[in-house]
């Protein structure tokens, strides 16, 4: 049984960096290139295992030596992987690129994920037996939106990464027990301009925990007062997998029965460590690490 089942993407990042992002159409020299195990869901998975979570990853990677290095990664930061399957399609890839002060850009080529179109027998099970099910919008919407109804018939609280953003059904949203939007993506779905007001929106729908960069996190529940985190002053060197360590972190924090406000500063810390750390799923840091952050900055 795991406190933490995470059902979603597993890609390859191919990254580079740059003094700077290159315009419509520019071609620019990079300084250094590396490859490194991401996507949101494995990304998610291993920024919860280590931050001390039982924690299972149901996904796709395809049979192939990214995929293997893949599961290797998962598998070196504690995370279960039993339940990926082996598609008959390349493992996803992210072509990212990071310039100076941690900006960047992604484009995901889905692979072995998009064959994910339905819920597998062997996702169910593990499904059924967790604390907090991870979703995100990297798997086709039609096995996203069976995990969740899933998960509420199995009474698992499920936490949703809008990301990448797009409208969502309102089936979808019912089923929902956290959605985890940033700025941009809370006005997509809720189809209004003003971060705030969309957060407003949202939450008559499920809890809403909308992250907003420098300036921390607001929780919204319907009949409630907004709870307010802030994030904790860093310099960012690349902010590639901040949100998904934050998220990742914070389910794991609420599987073991922490309260909100202290799982969203516990994340918040969690993320500020991984912004100053190049990389992916590389930069989640560890329980310890987390502990000492906070530790320092009481």
């Amino acid at each position: 049984m795991a406190d933490v089942v995470v059902l979603g993407s597993a890609n390859m990042d191919l990254v580079a960096t740059t003094d700077r992002l290159p315009g419509r159409g520019e071609t620019i020299a990079g300084h250094t290139f590396r490859q490194v195990p991401g996507g949101k869901g494995a990304n998610q998975a291993i920024a919860a295992a280590r931050s001390g979570g039982t924690v299972r990853f149901a996904g796709a990677v395809g049979d192939d030596d990214l995929g293997r290095q893949i599961l290797a990664a998962l598998g070196a930061a504690g995370v279960d992987t039993t339940a990926v399957v082996r598609a008959d399609a390349p493992t996803g890839t992210a072509h990212i690129t990071v310039a100076a002060g941690g900006d960047n850009t992604i484009v995901v080529v889905p692979g072995a994920n998009g064959t994910l179109t339905e819920l597998l027998p062997a996702h169910a099970a593990v499904i059924a037996g967790a604390d907090t099910l991870l979703l995100q919008l990297e798997l086709p919407l039609s096995v996203v939106r069976a995990a969740a109804a899933h998960a509420r018939a199995c009474g698992v609280r499920t936490v949703l990464t809008p990301a990448p953003a797009r409208p969502l059904p309102d089936e979808l949203l019912a089923a929902v027990d956290l959605l985890v939007p940033n700025e941009h993506e809370a006005t997509i779905i809720a189809g209004v301009d003003d971060p705030h007001q969309a957060a407003a929106v949202l939450a008559r729908r499920c809890d809403v925990l909308m992250t907003l960069g420098e300036r921390g996190a607001v929780y919204a529940t319907a009949g409630a007062e907004p709870v307010t985190v802030p994030a904790f002053p860093v310099t960012a060197v690349d902010t590639t997998a901040a949100g998904d360590t934050f998220v990742g972190v914070l389910a794991s924090a609420l599987a073991a029965g922490t309260a909100m406000p202290d799982a969203m500063r516990r994340a918040s810390a969690a993320a500020a460590l991984s912004v100053q750390r190049p990389g992916a799923s590389d930069s989640a840091p560890t329980a310890a690490q987390v502990d000492a952050f906070l530790g320092g900055a009481a």
